[in-house]
């Protein structure tokens, strides 16, 4: 038995709300966690103010049906099978949204990953020193990966790093949650803000909406 290779051009879809324009003042970029598809996972950004936050998710590419009813459909962003390649795939997804969108440096440009999504999100920002005035980790894992140079290139005067988790996320036990500050506090020394909010492993509106400030 051989595994071979081979190398194609794929089409993938990303979900964006609301309108970029003039009046805009902040972009979000918004990785979804497993589980999510993107027009879905942007609905919990429909309360922020239309005319202010343009909103951009990006869909994973790998698609499949929830608890086996072969009814409702999430995606996930990776899993240990050929991984490498497969953020190689992700950060390609990622890029050509980026590009596409044309976001405008006159914005501030919001970086958030929940769950699952924060891997890629910081994979992402990371590996292409993307600029951004919020770099927010929402209930998710850092990738063991990622060390304290991968960060050098921020200026902290300009890019606000949020760690945020609910008070009962059942994924976030007290060791995984000490491993996740350490992790932090690696990366970042500092220069973070960790945050907290009443709820389980959720995204919540309220959090969003104090985000937008």
């Amino acid at each position: 038995m051989n595994e071979k290779e081979i190398s194609y051009q794929t089409t993938n879809t990303y979900t964006t709300v609301n309108t970029l324009t003039s009046k805009t003042k902040n972009v979000w970029f918004a990785c979804h966690g497993i589980g999510f598809l993107s027009r879905y996972f942007s609905l919990y950004f429909e309360t922020l103010n239309p005319e202010e936050n343009y909103i951009i998710a990006p869909q994973a590419a790998s698609k499949y049906y929830l608890k086996n009813e072969y009814k409702h459909v999430g995606a996930s962003w990776l899993t240990k099978e050929n991984t490498q390649k497969e953020i190689e795939n992700v950060m390609a997804n990622l890029n050509a949204i980026y590009k596409a969108e044309q976001i405008p440096s006159t914005v501030n440009f919001y970086v958030l990953g929940f769950s699952q999504g924060v891997s890629v999100a910081l994979r992402w920002v990371a590996r292409y020193k993307i600029p951004c005035t919020k770099l927010i980790i929402y209930a998710g894992s850092i990738p063991n990966e990622l060390t304290a140079t991968d960060f050098e290139f921020i200026n902290y005067d300009t890019t606000k790093v949020i760690n945020i988790v609910g008070d009962k996320d059942e994924y976030l036990t007290e060791k995984r949650m000490q491993q996740e500050i350490e992790k932090m506090q690696l990366l970042f020394g500092d220069n973070y803000f960790f945050n907290t909010f009443e709820g389980t492993h959720q995204m919540s509106m309220e959090v969003l909406s104090s985000l937008a400030d």
